[in-house]
Parts: structure tokens; C-alpha cells; sequence
């Protein structure tokens, strides 16, 4: 039986997330539809929002597809596109028109290169994951967001890519998909960070494929590759690949092979208050009133 990875394991390059995500930029957009339509859900959701902002951030726009509608939503906010990786920002330049500009900063959502309480809203579509310290990430945000700021955001959950994890797992031991937290995990930290009145809730969508190399394809198309510090350091032999293949079929169902992704859409508010202390009308919601993976839905 294969040992299982451990948590070093799991661990994230940033320059090798950057270096992945520059080689997928050209042919992002093709395969990423997952991405566009968790992107729309989220997009529609500030429709609940009453907050009219100045300054928003896009962490981690990739091509733009959201700082373009964040511009075309709030069309006298000034919109900041942020990514690791240069060459996305170069095709999210190309999502601009005259009416509908955005900034574009290549930079680290761990090390936020905005001042302290400059910005009124972060908007993050399925990039957290990329990232291996939430904490830290969630105290940026904070930090960067004035009182009474949101950041709203979504990032995979656990299950994601479950079938293919399994399959791997009948194979070796190493590392071959992402380590993805929870979404109870992911209100804590925000709490840990200062955020209050944090909404977490989770979806689950369903995409097929005919083959299993059908998702690698589209995994490798945009960007999602295998970054892991305890990633097999060899290519993979055709034997190998046969068994995971093998094993991946067992979960065949109506003739094509499930891919589960579970998102968890989350939001949080920079508090008005100072620390210990608490605004007029101003409630905290603990994380554990939140009931596990309430309200997921699956769709096709």
C-alpha cells in the first residue's frame, strides 16, 4: 500500500506557481471554464453587497475576465489587477477598452504591495489555494482594507479532484494534487485575522470528461500543475500512468469520467472598530454556528 504525502509534502514554490502560470497564459481562457463560471457566481453575489467602493483589488485576476466586470460594475472605482505572473497580466491588458480600464501589478498576495487601509474591496476567484498560508494571506487583506472593507472570494475545497487524488494514491505515495483546506479551517483563519461577520458557504460542481487525460490536459491548459514540494522528481513512466488510469476508471459513470471540484465561496468584513472593541450594531458570527458543508449543490 502506498504511503500517503505529508504535509511538507504539499508544499508550495511560489516561482514555480509563477512559472506555471506564465506558460499557460496564451491558452488560459480556452480551458478554463470552471473558472469563468465560479467567477460569474461571485460576480453576482455583490449584487447583495451595499458598498460602493473607490478602490478594489482583483488578487489573483489572471487575464482580467474579472477586473473588466468589477470596472463595468463600479465604473468610477479605480480597479487594481493583481497576479503573480507577468504573463497573465500581460493578457488581461488586452481585456482593457477606453471606458473600462484597470491597473495591472504583478505581486504576491502574501506580500500585498498596497498601503495600509488604501483599499475598499478584495475580490479573489480560485486563487487562495495557490498560496500555502492562508493566514497570512487573509492578514494582508485585512491590513490593505480601510474600516468597513470586504473581501469577498472563492477557493477550492477539499474534495477537489478527489477521483484523481484516489487514483494517484493507487499508484505512489507522492504528492500529485494540491492539498486544499476546509471551509470551517478557512473561517478560522479569518477570524484569527480580525475579519468579522465571515459567510462561508460551499458548492460542488461536476465536470466530465470521455478519457482522464482529457482533465490533465485542461488541468496542465490552465496552469494547475503539479507544484507540490513532494512531487515525483522523474517524468512519469507509461506504467504508472496506466495504473492510475485504471484505477481513475472505476469511477466511470454513464460513460464518462467524473471531475468533482467543491468551491467555497467566502466573505468577511474589516471591522470599524479597533481591536477589543466593538462598533454600534456591529455583530461577529462564530465560525462554529456555520453547519458543515451546508447548502452545497451539485451541478453538471
Amino acid at each position: 500500500m502506498s504511503r500517503a504525502p505529508g504535509p511538507q509534502e504539499f508544499r508550495l514554490d511560489p516561482r514555480q506557481v509563477r512559472r506555471s502560470f506564465d506558460r499557460a497564459a496564451n491558452e488560459y481562457d480556452e480551458s478554463a471554464v470552471l473558472q469563468e463560471r465560479v467567477r460569474l457566481e461571485l460576480l453576482e453575489r455583490l449584487d447583495l453587497l451595499r458598498i460602493d467602493p473607490t478602490v478594489i483589488v482583483d488578487l489573483g485576476a489572471g487575464t482580467g475576465g474579472a477586473s473588466r466586470e468589477l470596472k463595468r460594475r463600479y465604473r468610477a472605482s479605480r480597479v487594481v489587477a493583481v497576479d503573480i505572473a507577468t504573463a497573465m497580466l500581460r493578457r488581461a491588458s488586452r481585456r482593457q477598452s477606453l471606458l473600462r480600464r484597470f491597473d495591472l501589478v504583478c505581486g504576491d498576495a502574501a506580500a500585498l504591495p498596497f498601503r495600509d487601509g488604501s483599499v475598499d474591496m478584495v475580490f479573489s476567484n480560485l486563487a487562495l489555494h495557490w498560496s500555502d498560508d492562508p493566514d497570512q494571506v487573509f492578514a494582508e487583506c485585512r491590513r490593505v482594507l480601510g474600516p468597513g472593507g470586504v473581501l469577498t472570494f472563492t477557493t477550492y475545497g477539499p474534495d477537489t479532484l478527489v477521483e484523481l487524488r484516489r487514483a494517484w494514491a493507487a499508484v505512489d505515495g507522492h504528492a500529485h494534487v494540491n492539498h486544499f483546506i476546509d471551509m470551517h479551517d478557512l473561517g478560522d483563519a479569518l477570524v484569527r485575522a480580525g475579519f468579522t461577520e465571515p459567510v462561508m458557504d460551499v458548492e460542488r460542481y461536476t465536470l466530465t470528461y470521455e478519457q482522464v487525460i482529457g482533465l490533465m490536459r485542461d488541468l496542465k491548459a490552465i496552469g494547475a500543475r503539479n507544484v507540490n514540494a513532494g512531487r515525483p522528481r522523474s517524468l512519469t513512466g507509461k506504467g504508472a500512468l496506466a495504473r492510475m488510469t485504471a484505477a481513475y476508471e472505476r469511477c466511470r459513470t454513464d460513460g464518462s469520467l467524473p471531475a468533482t471540484f467543491e468551491v467555497v465561496y467566502g466573505q468577511a468584513w474589516r471591522p470599524f472598530s479597533t481591536p477589543g472593541r466593538r462598533a454600534p450594531g456591529e455583530t461577529v458570527v462564530p465560525v462554529s454556528g456555520i453547519g458543515r458543508r451546508k447548502g452545497e449543490a451539485e451541478s453538471d
